[in-house]
C-alpha cells in the first residue's frame, strides 16, 4: 500500500476530540492544538517553547497511515520531510534492510537538503502517525526554528558514523556496534 495523504483511514489511536472537521487535505487533520500536543512528545522539539511548537505546527500537516504503507520509495523525488509521532517504520537501504524508527525519529530531510531521490524505502510496520512538512515549508521551518537545524546536523552526523562502522565491520568481517 503506498503513502497516501489524502487517506481518510482512521487508525486506533486517533482521538476524535483532535479532528478539524473545517480543514481539508489529509484525513484526519489535526487542529492546531492536538499538533502542538504531539510535538510536545517529539525528542526532536523538546525544549522548544510553545511560540516554537506553534509555528512547527502551523507548517505542518500530522496524517495517519495503517500498517504496511510505503511512506517514502528508493529513487522517488523527495518532496517531504517526516517526523514519526507513533508507530513504528523499516527502514531499507540498497545493502539491505536497516534500522526501525520509533516515534520522535525523522527521516526525508536528505532529499529536502540535497535535492537527490530518495535514499531509502520507508514502509509502516505498525498503524503511524506522521507529521510532515512539505518541501516548501522546511526552508521556512529552519529559517523560523534555528535551533532545529542544529539537531538535524547532530543526528545526521550519528547516522554517517553509525554507517561507516556498519560498512568498517563488513569490509573488516567484524560483527558492527
Amino acid at each position: 500500500m503506498a503513502f497516501d495523504p489524502q487517506s481518510t483511514d482512521r487508525l486506533p489511536f486517533h482521538d476524535p476530540e483532535e479532528v478539524d472537521p473545517t480543514l481539508a487535505g489529509a484525513t484526519p487533520v489535526t487542529s492546531r492544538d492536538a499538533r502542538i500536543r504531539h510535538l510536545q512528545r517529539v525528542p526532536l522539539f523538546s525544549g522548544f517553547d510553545e511560540d516554537e511548537l506553534r509555528r512547527v505546527a502551523d507548517l505542518s500537516t500530522i496524517v495517519e497511515s495503517p500498517e504496511g504503507t510505503i511512506v517514502t520509495q528508493i529513487g522517488e523525488p523527495g518532496d517531504s520531510f517526516f517526523v514519526l509521532i507513533d508507530g513504528t517504520v523499516a527502514v531499507r537501504t540498497p545493502v539491505g534492510p536497516g534500522i526501525q524508527l520509533k516515534p520522535g525519529d525523522f527521516f526525508g530531510e536528505m532529499s529536502l537538503l540535497d535535492g537527490e531521490p530518495r535514499s531509502a524505502t520507508i514502509v509502516a510496520t505498525t498503524d503511524i502517525r506522521l507529521l510532515i512538512v512539505e518541501r516548501s515549508q522546511f526552508w521556512r521551518l529552519l529559517e523560523e526554528t534555528p535551533d532545529l537545524i542544529r539537531r538535524i546536523l547532530t543526528i545526521l552526523s550519528r547516522r554517517v558514523r553509525r554507517l561507516e562502522q556498519t560498512v568498517y565491520a563488513i569490509l573488516h568481517g567484524t560483527n558492527p556496534t
